[in-house]
């Protein structure tokens, strides 16, 4: 059964302005933990405080490459103190995107998070299916040169179908390394680009893609909404709720 979780980036105008507010609000909502991607000047005892105030599980946080690479021992430390393992990296820019550098790389680091107790996984878009190396997808070619053992998966399961892939399918793929799933949903628009949109909203099969996650042994299911049309914390509101009714319908997943 899937716990659920909200990647904070989709709040990040509010939680700029009031930052313990809106991770209240989050509680409130109903979310169970939240995936932090920056921590607007607070201090890890701060953020542990607040955390522990609201009963909410520090799911993950999405932390840049260049900062895991070349403050991984800082990162690991900020992280561990505020109860979070999971370490991710989030995004590679196009000039970040030679494959065997960033494999390496990803070995240094997982290597270091792995000493220390937490874990290091990788986050996708789309590119990682579009880019390819020796034919296969970049994705595939990442977590096959790093070891499981350095290296975890947190699959944004949106991005794998923009990609052209099916997500269940690679759930099951990569299933006993797979701790973290994005729940997310898109529309593709007249021009072919993508709209991310409310949960049940879109065109991702995400009753498919819940189902394989909970047989696959996935921890955490984290919504996240790159771009909201409308206010993000009725976004997100709107997505518990799609989850909860699907909860309701006998889904594996509890929020």
């Amino acid at each position: 059964m899937l716990k659920v979780g909200l990647q904070l980036y989709t709040l990040r105008e509010e939680l700029e302005q009031d930052f313990e507010g809106t991770i209240r609000k989050v509680a409130e909502l109903g979310y169970s933990g939240v995936e932090f991607f920056h921590y607007f000047g607070r201090t890890a005892g701060q953020v542990k405080a607040l955390l522990e105030e609201t009963g909410l599980v520090a799911v993950g946080a999405h932390r840049p490459y260049d900062a895991m690479l070349n403050d991984t021992e800082q990162e690991i430390t900020f992280n561990l103190e505020i109860g979070n393992r999971n370490l991710i990296v989030p995004y590679l820019t196009e000039e970040q995107r030679n494959w065997p550098e960033v494999a390496a790389g990803l070995r240094t680091i997982g290597e270091k998070c792995k000493a220390a107790g937490a874990v290091l996984s990788y986050h996708n878009h789309d590119f990682e299916f579009t880019e390819k190396v020796d034919g296969q997808p970049a994705f595939d070619y990442l977590f096959e040169a790093v070891p499981a053992e350095q290296l975890q998966v947190e699959m944004d399961t949106c991005w794998v179908y923009y990609g052209g892939y099916d997500p269940a399918e690679y759930i099951r793929k990569y299933a006993g390394r797979l701790p973290i799933i994005h729940l997310k949903d898109l529309k593709k628009k007249e021009d072919g680009s993508p709209e991310t949109v409310v949960l049940g909203e879109g065109e991702v099969d995400l009753a498919a893609i819940i189902e394989a996650a909970a047989k696959a042994g996935v921890e955490w299911a984290v919504v996240e909404q790159d771009f909201c049309s409308r206010s993000p914390l009725g976004s997100v509101a709107d997505s518990l709720n799609w989850i909860k009714t699907y909860e309701n319908q006998g889904g594996s997943i509890h929020v």
